[in-house]
């Protein structure tokens, strides 16, 4: 389980436009890399609407948004363009960056025992994690990361 003052676990993935992210490229940047459990469902849809909105806060603290889950380039993109998010999306189909960060959890989906991305945002800055928000609740989660910073 990662914890503040951990080495954030580096990964390339395809981004949102399918160009490759390299979190190891981005060590001198201060990130907030927020995972939600699917695009385009209505709790993910608050959440990065949420961070759409205050994206021009977050670039004023020197801030760079990420957001992180299980779908792919297509699906990501998709949803980009649906609601016109400003920032880069990434798209974690094969569920590595979710198993390396630890927030593929068991969830009770209509009574079944299901695998899935628990909501969860980590504050990165110079490649450590310096705040990890868990069990996240999509309204106003962008407030929330934009006060702790």
């Amino acid at each position: 389980m990662l914890k503040v003052g951990d080495k954030a676990p580096e990964f390339k993935v395809l981004t949102d436009t399918g160009e490759e992210f390299d979190l190891a490229a981005h060590q001198s940047e201060r990130i907030v890399l927020y995972f939600y459990p699917r695009a385009d469902t209505p709790g993910c849809t608050v959440e990065s609407c949420s961070f759409r909105d205050a994206v021009a806060k977050f670039v004023e603290k020197g801030v760079t948004v990420l957001g992180v889950s299980p779908d792919t380039t297509k699906a990501q993109a998709k949803f980009k363009a649906k609601f016109d998010l400003g920032f880069t999306l990434l798209a974690d189909d094969s569920k590595d960056i979710a198993i390396q960060y630890d927030v593929l959890k068991e969830k009770n989906m209509y009574g079944k025992k299901v695998m899935g991305v628990a909501r969860t945002t980590f504050v990165i800055e110079n490649g450590v994690i310096v705040k990890i928000f868990d069990k996240v609740k999509p309204e106003g989660h962008a407030d929330e990361v934009l006060a702790a910073l």
